[in-house]
């Protein structure tokens, strides 16, 4: 469990990245260089080192999330005037769009401490006990990965948060004890990626449930600039867009392409990054205009020419690609659904015209719409 003190000068107050936290490499081997680095919405040790720097210390410097942005601006105003904690939050969406840099600009708005835990992290009754007895009036605790909290934690949390009390027990048998001890009033912001793991009886703790959505071309191309501006990078409005436009609607993956460009650029002596620079440098590492990895196009490939573009079922992709099922529901499919390629029916995944285009493939039009529209009559998933 990590304390921040909120801080305008420093966010989070974590250790700036310096300059020379991140050092240009040559990228001849970037075509190997695995998913995880580059186009994975999860955090790596590369992003942790930066990330700090780029992040938003107030709501009026993030950008997207309009509408959580508008809520959050309403209740954090109406709590800061009536002197009292925000109402409990639950974050969840996709990796990578924001749940955590949001948590830190409340904490930053409320002029609150933050403290940072996951659910695996808390494993046993005093984990959770030494946690909430070390909270002050108005701090802020946020809990990542909240989905995965144990049974026996979240049910201790249960009067935590909604009464502000915990229970302490001790003694064995007709010895044992109960004590009910009072706690400062704290606002939790629980953040997930997979809402639909988390019990009612937590969900229904939360004030407000908010849904982070994938960000539009617009919106990425602000946030490379300001990341750019940032990292001194010199580069103009035709690479910012080039670099948006593969982003995959994920700050933390552009965010990841703009410090690759910029290494690429340096790489090769270039002072300015134009359009041309950033595609050849994204090229490079193989992320395709459309945001797609190699490994992205191999999983249209695989269901294109080995199933003649599906049904499949979810099991049988994941084994002929050689990853886990979740692995392939919770970090490939999202985009490839969002961008139209695939498509979920009763019957299995689906590979769409789009698709068909992106690798110039002939699509078996008739047949292939008949399909859909059946399943889609029929309604549900696998």
């Amino acid at each position: 469990m990590t304390i921040v003190p909120s801080n305008p000068g420093n966010p989070g107050g974590f250790k700036q990245a310096g300059p020379k936290a991140e050092r240009a490499r040559p990228p001849a081997g970037a075509a190997r260089a695995g998913r995880a680095e580059i186009l994975s919405a999860r955090e790596s040790a590369s992003d942790r080192k930066v990330e700090q720097s780029l992040r938003p210390l107030r709501l009026v410097e993030y950008i997207g999330q309009t509408r959580i942005k508008s809520m959050l601006e309403m209740s954090i105003s109406a709590a800061s005037a009536r002197g009292e904690a925000l109402d409990h939050v639950l974050f969840y969406g996709p990796p990578g769009l924001g749940k955590t840099t949001l948590a830190h600009v409340i904490a930053n708005e409320m002029g609150s401490r933050i403290h940072m835990t996951t659910g695996p992290g808390l494993e046993r009754p005093r984990d959770i006990i030494g946690l909430v007895h070390q909270l002050e009036a108005g701090d802020v605790l946020f809990i990542d990965e909240i989905h995965r909290l144990s049974r026996v934690a979240e049910e201790l949390l249960y009067p935590a948060i909604e009464d502000f009390v915990i229970d302490l027990t001790s003694g064995k048998g007709q010895a044992t004890r109960t004590m009910r001890l009072p706690l400062p009033r704290f606002t939790l912001i629980g953040a997930t990626t997979r809402a639909g793991m988390i019990s009612n009886a937590l969900r229904d703790r939360f004030g407000f449930v908010c849904r982070l959505e994938f960000y539009d071309n617009q919106e990425l191309s602000c946030i490379v600039r300001r990341t750019a501006s940032i990292l001194g990078v010199d580069i103009d409005d035709s690479g910012v867009e080039i670099i948006a436009a593969r982003g995959r609607g994920t700050p933390r993956i552009a965010n990841r392409l703009v410090r690759l460009v910029r290494d690429f650029a340096q790489y090769k002596g270039r002072a300015r990054v134009d359009a041309a620079v950033a595609s050849e440098a994204l090229d490079t590492y193989q992320v395709d205009a459309s945001g797609l990895d190699h490994t992205d196009r191999r999983l249209l490939e695989i269901l294109i020419d080995s199933y003649g573009g599906g049904p499949v079922g979810i099991d049988t992709l994941a084994a002929t690609i050689g990853e886990d099922s979740d692995t392939v529901e919770d970090v490939y499919e999202p985009f490839l659904i969002q961008r139209g390629f695939i498509q979920r029916t009763p019957r299995g995944r689906v590979a769409t015209p789009g698709a068909y285009r992106h690798l110039k493939r002939q699509a078996p039009s008739l047949q292939l719409n008949l399909d859909m529209l059946q399943d889609q009559a029929e309604g549900g998933e696998p």
